[in-house]
């Protein structure tokens, strides 16, 4: 459910124009095939009804993560106006929103009911990006887990026409769980540009430089240090996996396969990283087009009856208590 990738899996568009552009079914639809591989593939499977309205959220907040990144001319201005008109929409639907790209999307985000906090927070986790990146606790990662996954977890359920509260918790779950892989792959990528999610708990407080330089050179204590550190991030991953596949439950048939795909997809890279020896300073790892086609139809019984969960583990949220909802 999270349609949040890192800036090293993704070909971004230098001079995108504003408004016109983004406000065209077939730019969204390019958007996706461009530069979220694994939720294109998926979304072959959710058909006329959900597909473009998935799509079109993904063309969204990848224009919002292209304003943070710079990507865009004058990104962190219009982001800064795409945040105030959010803000002023949420107290006046009403309202004219500044930005064309928001003043486009406004009407959408109203009429399939998006959660204006879940956008609000992944804004949140955008502007984090821009500063120094070098979280300190596991609690830290697990909150910008849920700014930039999590939230788009929480805005894919009214897409996909689920609107039972009870399947937020999962679809959060979920989020985290992809961006704590795509953590785990991106290291040395992450690093080379001065970013460092691992958490210093595990990491010894290496700074990104140490990481990259590390990688550079062979360093067999940072390399093994940051080895430990994706081991302990992916066996976290794997318990908001867990809860987040059990809660597809909650959503339409088409829905439950296309977004499981998307999941069991995203896990696959941190198993493979894994059954590498986690060589995170080795080159990128990725599922070929063979591996999507397997992890399909390995997807097949999400067709059958789902028993919907009963309960959420608290303890996977304890760390966004105040602030998620």
């Amino acid at each position: 459910m999270t349609l949040s990738t890192t800036a090293q899996d993704q070909q971004t568009g230098k001079d995108q124009p504003a408004g016109k552009d983004l406000n065209s079914q077939a730019h969204y639809e390019a958007a996706l095939a461009q530069n979220g591989r694994t939720f294109h593939w998926a979304r072959r499977f959710l058909g006329a009804k959900h597909g473009p309205y998935a799509a079109r959220l993904y063309a969204f907040c990848r224009l919002l993560d292209d304003l943070a990144d710079g990507d865009l001319p004058d990104g962190a201005a219009r982001l800064k106006i795409i945040s105030d008109d959010l803000s002023r929409l949420s107290q006046d639907p009403a309202a004219s929103a500044n930005d064309p790209d928001m003043a486009a999307f406004a009407p959408f985000m109203q009429d399939r009911q998006l959660p204006a906090h879940a956008l609000r927070h992944l804004i949140d986790g955008l502007e984090f990006d821009q500063g120094t990146v070098a979280l300190q606790t596991v609690d830290e990662l697990v909150i910008y887990g849920y700014q930039v996954a999590g939230t788009v977890g929480l805005m894919m359920c009214p897409i996909l026409s689920c609107h039972d509260k009870r399947a937020q918790d999962f679809a959060i779950d979920l989020g985290i769980a992809m961006q704590l892989t795509n953590i785990a792959r991106d290291v040395s990528e992450d690093a080379q540009m001065g970013r460092r999610y691992l958490p210093a708990d595990w990491t010894d407080n290496l700074s990104a430089s140490d990481i990259a330089q590390g990688a550079a050179s062979g360093d067999i204590i940072v390399i093994a240090t940051i080895q430990s550190a994706i081991a302990k991030t992916l066996a976290l991953a794997e318990r908001y996996y867990d809860s987040g596949l059990s809660g597809l439950a909650f959503l339409p048939k088409r829905a439950q396969i296309a977004i499981a795909i998307a999941a069991v997809s995203y896990r696959q890279i941190g198993r493979q990283l894994s059954a590498n020896n986690l060589n995170w300073h080795q080159g990128r790892t990725v599922t070929s087009t063979a591996t999507k086609a397997a992890l399909s139809l390995s997807c097949l019984p999400y067709l059958l009856p789902q028993s919907r969960p009963h309960t959420h583990d608290k303890a996977l949220h304890t760390s966004l208590n105040g602030y998620a909802k």
